[in-house]
C-alpha cells in the first residue's frame, strides 16, 4: 500500500496555509464592514474585494498552499494549471454571490441562510 505524507516539509505549509487563511479572513471582515458603512456601487464594489480576500486568500490559497506540503511515495503530485485556476474563480465567484446576497439583502434571515448556503456549495465545488 502507498503511503501518503501530508507533512512532507514538516509544519511549515500547514502552518503558513492558516496564516494565509487568518489573513484572508481578517481582510474580508474589514472589507465586509467597510461595505455596510456605504451604499450602492461602492457597496458592490467592497463586497467584491471581500470576496477575493475570502474566497481567493482565506479559501483557495490556504488549500493550495497546504496542497503543496503533500506527497504519494511512487507518485508525482501533479496540478493541471487550467483546472487550477478554475478552482479559484469558483471559489471566488460563488463566495461573492453569496456576500452579495447578505451585503444586499438587508438583516433578513432568510438573506444570511441563502448566501451562506450558496457559499457552502461553492466552497464544495471548488474542492
Amino acid at each position: 500500500m502507498t503511503h501518503v505524507h501530508h507533512f512532507t516539509y514538516g509544519p511549515l505549509t500547514p502552518l503558513f496555509a492558516y496564516i494565509m487563511s487568518c489573513v484572508g479572513s481578517a481582510l474580508e471582515l474589514l472589507c465586509t464592514s467597510r461595505a455596510r458603512a456605504v451604499t450602492g456601487a461602492a457597496r458592490m464594489r467592497w463586497l467584491l474585494v471581500a470576496a477575493v480576500s475570502i474566497g481567493g486568500t482565506g479559501i483557495w490559497v490556504m488549500h493550495f498552499i497546504a496542497m503543496l506540503g503533500f506527497t504519494v511515495d511512487g507518485s508525482a503530485v501533479r496540478y493541471d494549471v487550467l483546472m487550477t485556476m478554475a478552482s479559484m474563480g469558483v471559489a471566488v465567484a460563488i463566495v461573492g454571490v453569496g456576500l452579495c446576497i447578505v451585503g444586499f439583502g438587508g438583516q433578513r434571515a432568510s438573506a444570511l441562510l441563502t448566501g451562506g448556503v450558496i457559499t457552502g456549495i461553492g466552497v464544495a465545488c471548488m474542492h
